[in-house]
């Protein structure tokens, strides 16, 4: 089979489900920060609807719900899901530290070369590798559940540029109603980095996470039928 066919079959079937079982599948991991004093998010399962869920809750918390990608896959070049707000957070507002919380957000980082990174964030970006002794990612696109932000807004995070947000629902979608997404990978990726490369650099790991911890408020939501397609 020839390599790209080959890297596109392992791509769709690189992601493990959400939740199967009644449980989160060990491929997905908790992440929190090094030496982390907050509490730590909850993701569990739970049937919503008729619909087997991930159930995320932030408690004045952080943590990442993270699925490493396979080297030799490609990225996906769509990513769906189903998502619902039980409990927003009022508090949120990404365009400032203290607000900078998402109640569900879906992330995709990405292994983007150092040189393509701006002169200006690079060594913070170097150091904070040596640092943690991690290959932390260069680029990290999150689709967000927002409050008060626009329907498509485009917002760097308030720490750092390496991350950026792209926010699909807010508080106009009131709770409890299941919205579906259907994302262009490489197409939202230009969008939100495009400044910096057009080309989509390797895939290192999705991300599903919710946090309450700069806000220190509460909030509870669901995601669904997680599915990465070539």
């Amino acid at each position: 089979m020839p390599g790209s066919a080959a890297s596109l079959l392992l791509a769709a079937a690189a992601l493990a489900p959400l939740v199967q079982g009644g449980v989160v599948p060990p491929a997905w991991r908790l992440e929190t920060l090094p030496q982390q004093t907050k509490p730590v998010t909850r993701y569990s399962a739970e049937t919503v609807d008729g619909r087997e869920a991930l159930r995320v809750q932030a408690d004045a918390s952080y943590g990442n719900l993270v699925h490493a990608w396979p080297a030799a896959a490609a990225a996906p070049s769509r990513l769906r899901w189903s998502w619902r707000m039980q409990q927003p957070n009022a508090a949120i507002d990404l365009a400032t530290r203290a607000g900078d919380d998402a109640a569900v957000k879906i992330c995709l980082s990405f292994d983007l070369p150092a040189d393509r990174v701006p002169l200006i964030e690079r060594p913070l970006l170097l150091l904070a590798r040596a640092r943690t002794g991690q290959a932390l990612p260069g680029a990290t696109l999150c689709w967000v559940w927002a409050g008060a932000e626009a329907r498509g807004a485009l917002i760097p995070n308030a720490f750092t540029r390496r991350v950026r947000y792209i926010v699909l629902r807010n508080a106009q979608d009131g709770p409890g109603a299941w919205q579906e997404e259907d994302r262009d990978v490489a197409a939202d990726f230009r969008r939100a980095f495009g400044d910096e490369t057009q080309e989509l650099p390797p895939l290192m790991a999705l991300i599903v996470a919710g946090d309450a911890d700069n806000t220190g408020a509460r909030s509870v939501a669901h995601v669904s039928a997680l599915r990465a397609e070539p």
